[in-house]
């Protein structure tokens, strides 16, 4: 099967690979589920999980998605690593090569972190965050899950709301929804929206109210307070008074879906009551995670399925 040697955006995947790794998400899905164990089909396989921020499904799904395929797995965080005392960041990458690892999963505040290692190792890269630019694997979980409950995406809508200037899983959404035909708008205050975003075939909306109205689905960013976004706004009740997804506003739209990549920031970008209603598709996000870092290691491998 024709498969990327690296995951670095869901701008360079096509259709078909979008389609090629939601069937094996399924797949994988499915066996994740029932707890049936899975064939170790990348036992001869080897892993490092570098990240240099902090992180928990993220870093969570990938080391259970690694146990679960029979991976050697190695886990590397920046504090108390040898950049505190002095290395430089080519030079990690490079003592990592060094070490010849299979793949490096890479999480990174720099954009285009995943790109740069493409070009100074041998391993196979999968982006888990790369600063403001994208974070692939959070964009396929979502739109795996939209299409678990909506079938095909076309023509569905899907409002991706709040801090969107500062979000990497927005981009992503963006670009892979856009690959399914979905009909994709964000809302948020002016400060929060990236100048020229209709130029990515988006809509804006301003009013959180018109986008509940009008959409199948809201798709939930967390304010980002550690990316500085809170100097942006006058306050955090400010946002949630005007942007806040909550349990009145779930009523001008009973059926919409909600969406949310973690963690949330409750009663600031949504209440709890909203979090854990039949509106809610956010636990389902989380093992669909696990299932689609399953999936991408063993296309990236170009195993059959037994």
């Amino acid at each position: 099967m024709n498969f990327p040697d690296h995951l670095i955006g869901l701008r360079y995947l096509t259709k078909q690979d979008l389609d090629n790794i939601f069937k094996l998400t399924e797949f994988y899905k499915q066996k994740i589920v029932s707890r049936k164990p899975l064939e170790r089909i990348l036992s001869t396989k080897s892993v490092i999980n570098l990240f240099f921020e902090d992180s928990t499904r993220t870093r969570t799904s990938f080391e259970l998605a690694e146990k679960k395929l029979g991976m050697d797995s190695v886990n590397f965080s920046a504090t108390g690593s040898s950049l505190s005392k002095g290395e430089s960041l080519l030079d990690t990458i490079k003592n990592i090569e060094a070490m010849k690892f299979d793949y490096i999963v890479v999480r990174h505040s720099v954009p285009g972190i995943a790109n740069y290692m493409t070009q100074h190792t041998t391993s196979r890269i999968i982006n888990a965050g790369d600063g403001t630019n994208e974070h692939p694997t959070q964009g396929l979980l979502d739109i795996y899950t939209l299409k678990e409950n909506f079938g095909s995406l076309k023509n569905l809508n899907v409002c991706i709301v709040g801090n969107i200037s500062h979000s990497r899983v927005a981009l992503s959404n963006i670009f892979g929804l856009k690959k399914l035909e979905a009909n994709v708008s964000v809302c948020g205050p002016f400060s929060f929206i990236p100048k020229n975003i209709e130029g990515l075939g988006v809509n804006v909306y301003t009013d959180i109210n018109e986008a509940i109205k009008k959409n199948d689905v809201m798709n939930i960013l967390r304010v980002q307070l550690e990316r500085n976004a809170g100097s942006l706004l006058p306050s955090v009740n400010e946002f949630n008074k005007y942007y806040g997804v909550t349990k009145d506003r779930l009523k001008l739209n009973p059926k919409i879906k909600i969406l949310h990549p973690g963690p949330m920031n409750i009663n600031v970008e949504i209440d709890y009551h909203t979090s854990v209603s039949d509106n809610s598709l956010i636990f389902e996000q989380v093992t669909n995670g696990v299932a689609v870092k399953c999936a991408l290691f063993h296309l990236m491998n170009d195993k059959k399925i037994s």
